[in-house]
């Protein structure tokens, strides 16, 4: 991890009381770090391109512009050596497994406490994985699962924002423009 002053980490998340929690928790986790926020899919990337990489994002599965798991595999492809820490409201085992098989380097559910958050934060802004304690991604995937999943890995930046522009519904006409 760079030292605290030169830690860059975005916020990406539709709620502003949100946002500020995350930054609450991050000032303790990361204090002096450069933090960016953005508020939908868009702003987000406009941010990673703008300024120098960031060292960590934090990542709503659920904020305009996203679909499910593709803004997570959206940044796995465009941004491969920047850590992400998704954020969500939906706890469940098999997301929280998904998150993880999709590339991120933890979950952190959004009704844990600042402080916990803060040792999530911490934990990978030092290279390692969290995830919520009582969560046991110990079980074997199976097969299916584990083909999807290494398949969409190998999807380029491009092919993902076709593949969020197609699972919004757009034309093939949109999409081309």
């Amino acid at each position: 991890m760079n030292d605290a002053t030169a830690t860059r980490i975005v916020i990406a998340d539709d709620h502003p009381l949100f946002r500020s929690a995350l930054r609450q928790a991050l000032e303790t986790a990361s204090p002096g770090a450069d933090i960016a926020e953005a508020g939908s899919f868009e702003e987000m990337t406009a941010v990673l391109r703008g300024g120098p990489d960031a060292d960590l994002v934090l990542l709503d599965l659920t904020m305009p512009g996203v679909q499910g798991f593709s803004g997570l595999l959206y940044l796995r492809a465009d941004h491969p050596s920047i850590p992400v820490l998704v954020v969500s409201g939906n706890d469940d085992a098999g997301v929280i497994r998904r998150c993880v098989e999709f590339g991120a380097a933890g979950f952190l559910p959004k009704t844990l406490g600042t402080g916990e958050m803060g040792e999530a934060i911490r934990t990978v802004l030092e290279g390692g994985a969290w995830t919520p304690p009582d969560i046991d991604l110990s079980e074997p995937v199976d097969r299916e699962t584990a083909d999807i999943v290494r398949r969409l890995a190998t999807l380029t930046p491009q092919q993902v924002r076709v593949l969020m522009m197609l699972s919004e519904g757009l034309l093939n006409k949109q999409i081309a423009y």
